[in-house]
Formats: structure tokens, sequence, C-alpha cells
């Protein structure tokens, strides 16, 4: 796991390569403490920076950027390949010689030889750029869902990409001013949507998709999309087919020369890691836990109790408000594009990192691919009740106006928003994930764009593939949206602050490849049912209890010990702040702007 960044250009900006690319490279040390290089064209029409964390192939034989023996091609990326051992055999199989044992040179051959077609072949995670010298192109891409980030700016013949919005802003040449587009995406869903972020004119570039850049000119499309189709197949079978599906994804993902830990919550997705892990490593396995004083937020017993289980070197740490008011600072710097996530993957980084790990699982993703969120339930409810007020819609409009604008709880302003539109899945999705409403959204925006025309309530960056049912359609947009914009972007930046690379066995597209056809009737059963039966190593004391999130004593700790960074909000008066992470949001927001427009 790295930070990569480049630039590409052919205008006056050549004179200055060295200095901007190592500007670039130097927001990104936190992402790769073990090595770094650079790589300048001759003709200076392209320039790489690399820094590394090392984790395949530890010699200085990884060292990046890396190019073919001839020097035509050169690489900087940023993941791990899965796969790489196999398509290294059936690349040798063809003549190929290899010089290291990394996943990185495997890339380049395999782009050497197929060109954009490689992507389709690689199994993990990854955002990575390849130069060719002789063509004098650039071909970029990104994992199929999203795990590693990829921000580029493109102006005139001139593209920056890195793996960091801040590596971006770091080299000067895009112009920090706010987007109203991600600001409103942001406030009315707690993180920015793909392909938006809250700088003007730079963009991530979306998952499943590549880049290719030629004199100047930009050119991308999409390799990869989720495909959801149901088949004919029983529970016994649906069942062999997760097993057989989650086993492969463990052990392709402990695929490491350094050892592997995991990060463990005491639930259902995290415990189902551990477990599998177990079938896959015999020896001494790592886990890694968060735990409060507060009794009715402390998990750290149950985490505890699943480690004896399954004989692991369990590490627990105990957070207090005074002690995650101390990490505040840092985390507040960590932050690359605010959210309202990110603080936990912060803290149970750092224990990980302070114990000489390099590389941790996380449970991440089973809510998604398993029906484990509320949405399962609550979305469809949404839509049928939305339906049958079809008929009085000029009437439910009316009320819904009043709804969200004087309703006394975000629910109900929330409500008050739904009922203003068609109840489709999307809307219904919206409502349920929202934070505020599009009418305090237009009123926040409003303060920072006074003189802006306000964004449209219908605004695009939700969208749906129509998949075969409408718990598919959930699942759909909690993978590309929720999962991909908040727990994955938060994911890989809190981690890779500290130099640990987070991996996550069940965000695998072979994985949902695999049980995409089995029908969610079985797949989305409530309380993640076919998962648990998928792997009954999982203790009936851990599917028992009730669900609930992995939450912080966030509102205690703000009202108290936190109450000085979160006090002086400017916000609208009558938009409510309650609950905590609307105070959160505009906080982060806030402190994020003022830092980076300085």
């Amino acid at each position: 796991m790295c930070g990569i960044a480049g630039i590409l250009t052919t205008e006056s900006y050549q004179n200055n390569l060295e200095h901007l690319i190592v500007s670039m490279q130097k927001a990104l040390q936190h992402r790769g403490p073990d090595d770094q290089g650079v790589y300048i064209a001759k003709d200076r029409q392209a320039a790489f920076a690399h820094t590394r964390l090392s984790i395949l192939d530890l010699s200085p034989a990884g060292h990046q950027p890396m190019s073919t023996p001839d020097g035509r091609y050169w690489i900087t990326f940023n993941g791990e390949i899965y796969n790489f051992h196999q398509l290294r055999s059936e690349l040798e199989a063809q003549g190929e010689q290899f010089y290291s044992q990394t996943d990185t040179e495997v890339i380049l051959k395999l782009y050497q030889r197929i060109g954009t077609d490689c992507v389709k072949q690689l199994r993990g995670m990854f955002a990575f750029a390849i130069w060719d010298d002789l063509e004098k192109t650039c071909f970029l891409a990104r994992d199929p869902l999203g795990i590693k980030p990829l921000y580029y700016w493109h102006s005139g013949s001139t593209l920056i990409f890195a793996s960091e919005l801040r590596s971006l802003l770091a080299s000067g040449l895009p112009k920090i001013c706010l987007s109203q587009e991600g600001l409103y995406g942001y406030l009315t869903s707690g993180s920015v949507p793909e392909p938006l972020t809250l700088i003007e004119n730079i963009c991530m570039l979306e998952a499943g998709n590549w880049l290719f850049w030629q004199a100047g000119k930009v050119h991308q499309s999409r390799y990869w999309q989720i495909a959801f189709a149901a088949e004919s197949i029983a529970a016994p079978e649906a069942i062999t087919m997760v097993r057989k599906a989650l086993l492969d994804s463990i052990e392709h993902h402990f695929v490491s020369d350094v050892p592997v830990g995991v990060f463990l919550s005491g639930g259902i997705d995290s415990t189902a890691v551990v477990a599998l892990s177990r079938q896959i490593q015999s020896g001494s396995l790592n886990t890694y836990s968060i735990a409060f004083e507060e009794s009715e937020w402390n998990e750290g017993d149950l985490a505890q109790k699943v480690a004896n289980k399954f004989n692991t070197e369990h590490t627990e740490y105990k957070i207090t408000a005074s002690m995650g008011r101390s990490l505040l600072p840092q985390y507040l710097a960590a932050i690359d594009q605010p959210s309202i996530d990110g603080f936990n993957t912060f803290c149970v980084s750092q224990i990980a990192h302070k114990s000489g790990m390099k590389v941790v699982l996380s449970g991440l993703g089973g809510d998604e691919l398993f029906g484990g969120y509320r949405s399962f339930q609550k979305v469809p409810r949404m839509v049928h009740f939305g339906q049958q007020l079809q008929p009085l819609k000029p009437l439910v409009a009316s009320i819904g106006i009043g709804l969200e604008r004087w309703g006394r709880s975000t629910q109900v302003r929330r409500l008050g928003d739904f009922l203003q539109q068609f109840p489709s899945p999307v809307v219904a999705y919206r409502s349920f994930r929202g934070i505020f409403s599009h009418w305090e959204a237009c009123q926040i925006v409003k303060s920072y764009f006074p003189d802006r025309e306000l964004p449209s309530r219908n605004s695009p960056y939700i969208e749906s593939n129509s998949p075969p049912s409408l718990e598919d359609e959930i699942s759909y947009m909690e993978i590309s949206h929720y999962m991909r914009n908040q727990l994955l972007r938060d994911s890989d930046v809190m981690s890779m602050v500290w130099g640990l690379e987070l991996r996550v066995p069940l965000v695998d597209h072979n994985l949902l490849e695999t049980i995409a056809c089995i029908p969610s009737n079985l797949r989305l059963a409530p309380g993640k049912q076919l998962l648990i039966k998928a792997v009954p190593e999982i203790p009936d004391w851990i599917v028992n209890r009730p669900k609930q999130g992995f939450f912080f004593p966030y509102e205690r700790w703000m009202q108290a010990e936190w109450q000085d960074y979160f006090q002086e909000i400017n916000c609208p008066a009558n938009i409510p702040l309650k609950p905590w992470y609307r105070r959160w949001s505009i906080a982060i927001l806030q402190h994020w702007w003022r830092t980076i427009s300085r």
C-alpha cells in the first residue's frame, strides 16, 4: 500500500516538473514511510511520484516508480493484487521474465502485453498509472469497487493525479474553490459522492473506470459494473456457494510478506472474518479492538470473548473522552475530505500501528452484501407508503414542505423532503440515509454561495442500475454510495495516516460476482442469515445479540470534554444540530475549509 502522484502535460509546467512532483510527493509521505521515488520522462511530458509501504518483496527490487527493462513503460501503483502469483505464472509460461517478487511488475508486464484490458484480470484493490514513453500516453485505473482512491484535475493539456486530494492541492495548480455540488452532496449524505469532490474541478475517478491521456486529451471508460441477476438457487446451494467464495476471498487477502492482523469489533462481520481466517491461518493471529468506559457503548468484553474462542493474540485499546480529545488534533490533520465517520478507524489503526502491524483485515462490507442495515426493511416501507399517498399528491407535497421546514426532529424533516418527491427507491434511500434535508442543505449552501443558484433537489449523485428486486437495488446503493463514498474512503485515509494497509475481504469483486446470482430473498434475508449459515463457527452469543453499529459516545463527549471543538458552529439558526452527526458534519467541514483555504 502506497501513495501515488503524477503530472501529465505538454504546457509550460514542464519547466517546473521537479518542484511540482516533489511537493505532491511530500503530501503523501505518511502513506509510504519505507521508500520513495520520482520519475520524470526525458521529454518532460510525464512525472510520477511514489511513497512505499513495503508489503510484498521488501527488497529494493520493489522500488517505484518501476519500469520495464527497456524503459518504455513506467508505473506508479497503490494497492494489492491478490491473484498476482497466478498471473505471473501465466506470463512466465508466455516467455516473460521477472526481476522482482512484486505484484507491481505483474501489472506492468500485463499492460505491456494486453493494454487496457489488463484491469479485467486483476483481483484486488488498486489505483495506478502507466506511462508509455514511446507512444507518449498514460493509462490510469481504479479497482472495480473503489477501495483505493484516485483523484485528478484536468485543465488544458495538463492532468495531475494522486491518492489524496491534499497532494493535488500541494502542487499549487488547482485553484482552491469550494464546489457547490460537492458541498450539497456532503450535507445531504454525510460524505462527498464520487465523482465529485469538495474542490471545484477536482474529480474522483469512479470505481471500475479507467482514464487514458494522450497529447492533453482524456478519454474515460467503465470496465466493470455491479450486476445482480437472480437465478433459481436453493438455500443449501446458496450456503455452500457463499462459504466457498468467502474462504477463497480470505485466503487471497492473506497474500503478504509481512504478518496480517484483523480488526475485531465483536459484531457478526468481523467475527466471521476471524473465524474464516482461522481456517486459513493456524499459527499466530493478531486481533485489535476498541473499548469504552461507558458500559452502554462498550463491546470490549465481547471482542475479547471472540478472541479467546479463536485463540488470537488480542490487543484492546480503551478510549476515554479525554484520551479521544487528545487525539482529535491528529485526526483533524489527517482528514483529506470531511465525512461523518473515520475517527473509529483512526483510533483502531493507531493500535495496530503501535503493535508493529502493517496489514489488517476488516469486516467492512458484510452489511451491504448480506442485508445487515435497517435500510433493507425501511426503504421498501417508505416506497410503499409513498405510493399509497400518490392520489393525494398536491396535498401531500404541501404537508411535506411544512414538515421539512418546521418539523421538530431530523427524521420528520427528511420525511417532509421525501413527501415532496415521487416515491422511488432512490428518493427513499436518500431520505433514509440523509443528514440534512434538501431545504436545510440549501440554506447552508447559501451561506457559502450567496449569489449562486441553489442546487436542484434531484441532483443526480445517486444512481441505480435497476436490479431484479427492490432489495437488490438497496444493496447496490449501499455498496456504491454509502460504502464507497464514506466507509471505504475513510478507511483508506485513516489507516494510511498510520502507515497501515487495511484490507476488506468482504469487498471483493470476485466474491460479489459469485453471490450476485443468489436471489435477494436468500442473500439479503433479515439478520444476515445467509452469512451466518455460511460461517457456522460464529458463536450463538454473537448471532443472537441485538444489532447495533459500532459507534463512539460522540453525543456525550461533544457536550463535555470535546465541547470547545464543537461549540462555534456557523449554521442558520432555523436548522437543528441534533443528533450529534449534524453538529459533527458542520464542525468538521468548517475546520477542513479553514485549514485548506488559508
